[in-house]
Formats: C-alpha cells, structure tokens, sequence
C-alpha cells in the first residue's frame, strides 16, 4: 500500500486520536494508530478497548491495505516536518517507509487485522445535536464528576433525553452541576452515563463547532458522529442517584452579587482558610456579605465586606472554598443568584444572565459545618 499525505493535516488529525491512546496499555498494538487504507479514504482509528475514535483523511492513492503504526513515534516525527507531501510506502519486510522533501525514514509495522475491531451498535436510539451545545454541556458539568473508583456511576456526566428537552448532570456528592438545554429535544425517553475521557476528546474536538453530531445510544455503548470523525465509548453501568431529591425546593433566602467582585473575594480570602477543610464563612446581613477564613494553626485570618442585594434572613454559612471558586469560574454570567435555606441545606447557585434561550444552569453546593 503507498498514500501521499499533507503533514500538518496528518499531523493534525493525529494529535486528536492520540488522546484516546493512554500512556500505559496492558496490549501492546493499543499503543498503535491503525491506517486503513482504500483509495483516497485514509481511515485512522485509535483505541483503548473502553474508547475507539476514528477519523476519515483525504490522501493521493490508488491502492488498499490496513496497517497498525506505533502512535509515539509517528506523532514526534510529523511534529518536525514543515507543511509538505510525504509518501507513506509499506514495505514487504514488515515497514513504513516515508518520505519527504528532506529524507526517508522507516518504522515498523504491525499487521492491522491484529487491532481491535470497534464495537457495533445493535439498534441504537438517535438524537442529533449542534456541536457547540454538546461541547458547551460538557465544559458546564464535567468539572463537577467525581474520581472515587468505588462510586463509578459519580466518576462520569449523566445524560438525559427527553422530547421536551436535553439534561445534562454531574455530581461528586459535594458539588451537583444540572445544565438543561430546552431549544433541542431527543425523539424518545433515554438515559445514560458517559465517562470523563471520551467526553473530555469530545469537549476538545466541538467546541465552537457548527457541525450537527449524531448521537447513538443503547444500553452499554455511545457512538458520537460528527464531520469526518466517529467516537465510540463504552458508557458506565449502573443507575445514576435521584438528584432532583436533593435539589432543595424553598429557597427563601436569596443573595444576588456580582460574580467576578464574589470569585476575586473568594480566592483572596481562602488563601487564609485552612489548608485542609479550605473553609470560608459567608455571614449575610441586610445589604452587606461579609467573607472571612481563619486558619487557627498557623493564627492567619482574612475577612472582606461586600456590598450584595439580599432578601431573606440573615444568616451564616460555610462552604468549601475550592468548590464555590470552581463553579463561580464555570459560569459566565456577570451576576449571579445564591439561594439558600438553611446553614446546614444546600446553597444554590444560578447564573442571572448570560444564557442562551432556552439554556439553563443550576449548581448546587454543599455547605461545611461551622465552628462557631
């Protein structure tokens, strides 16, 4: 088999699927891109056995074949080439030669039968969505995932599909993230939960895309199709929590600030807070919210006054520095609307403005105990 290529187009296409290839694999031929060859349809698949990407490359050839390319070594040498042809030739004594304007270089191959054929989706469900909102849902929720092992279901972004509209949630069990999206609907009722690493390639991959992405779904695989590329990931088993059940329902008391003013405030004074609970203390009354951490091991203490407009009863509450900076940097708006009941319920943070019609975002933070 011999092809003809654009190196930065290669190159390009490449570095995508070389974020499905993990840095240590238990097969060796994972290690490899697998080059399908058949005519000008250059075919290049990269897998970890839980996730499969391929990308379809347009390239000069009359010939067919399929070839397993170490992944590594072909990704460090493209990176050097300035933007020409190279000639891909496979050779009978089991190597590549390509060539370029300057020189030939040979890598061994493996023979592409030998690579793991990705799964096929038996009757799967579809829904189409525009490539920027799924990587917008993506970017909104996948911050708030957790990475307990024994809580799999937590580690991943749960999918909801409905006819009157898309949900998409994450949740860690101190942090919830709900973004929903009401503009675009599924045909049918389904449910799903994808893990962190195909949703991270795809968030890279969409972002400020105007493609349509098909989605097909069933019980234990997604397949994702977009452009010239196909992603397909085995999605996580096991039933997602009730989380609606822990989203409080009366808010009363409610905090409107303006968000950059409140993050600045955060991470000032949580640089004084203690290193290991990161604990801030939010003490709102009438129009003023004052901010403070102390760290009574090392007698550091920051305390910062705000001005905010607040309906409700005053009130203290602690929460954990770290997940309010997160979730107030996720947010574009610039105010944002803090709800609150108790010192010992749920804080909810929703963005004022700055949304889409039709998209809408709720965080929810646990709060920390206080020592009073």
């Amino acid at each position: 088999m011999k092809f003809i290529v654009s190196s930065t187009y290669l190159l390009k296409q490449l570095q995508v699927l070389g974020g499905v290839i993990n840095s240590s694999n238990t097969l060796p031929i994972l290690d490899n891109f697998l080059f399908e060859l058949n005519d000008s349809q250059l075919t290049v698949s990269a897998s970890d056995l839980e996730t499969t990407m391929s990308s379809i490359i347009d390239v000069e050839s009359t010939s067919t074949g399929s070839i397993a390319l170490p992944a590594r070594l072909l990704l460090d040498t493209l990176k050097t080439f300035p933007e020409q042809p190279l000639t891909f030739v496979a050779e009978d004594n089991n190597t590549v030669e390509i060539s370029s304007s300057h020189g030939k270089y040979a890598l061994a191959y493996v023979d592409g039968n030998e690579f793991p054929k990705a799964v096929a989706l038996e009757n799967p469900s579809t829904t189409t969505v525009m490539g920027d909102i799924l990587a917008t849902a993506i970017s909104k929720t996948i911050f708030a995932a957790g990475n307990d092992d024994l809580r799999p279901v937590m580690s991943g972004v749960f999918f909801q599909f409905s006819t009157e509209g898309l949900t998409f949630v994450a949740t860690d069990a101190h942090k919830l993230v709900k973004y929903t999206r009401e503009d675009v609907a599924a045909d049918q009722v389904a449910e799903f939960i994808m893990p962190k690493k195909p949703l991270n390639l795809l968030k890279g991959i969409l972002a400020g895309s105007d493609d349509a992405v098909t989605i097909e779904y069933n019980d234990s695989n997604a397949k994702f199709t977009f452009e010239n590329s196909v992603l397909i990931c085995r999605l996580i088993d096991g039933k997602y929590p009730n989380y609606e059940a822990v989203i409080p329902k009366e808010n009363p008391n409610k905090l409107t600030i303006d968000r950059t003013q409140f993050l600045n405030s955060v991470r000032r004074v949580s640089i004084f807070s203690n290193k290991t609970t990161h604990q801030i203390r939010l003490k709102i009354a009438g129009a003023e919210l004052n901010i403070s951490a102390e760290d009574i091991d090392y007698s550091n203490k920051a305390e910062e006054r705000l001005t905010c407009d607040y309906q409700g009863d005053d009130m203290q509450i602690g929460f954990n520095s770290r997940f309010l900076t997160e979730m107030l940097n996720n947010l574009g708006a610039s105010e944002v609307q803090l709800e609150m009941s108790l010192p010992n319920r749920a804080g909810i943070l929703t963005p004022v403005d700055g949304l889409d019609e039709g998209e809408r975002v709720t965080m929810l933070v646990m709060p920390v105990m206080l020592n009073s």
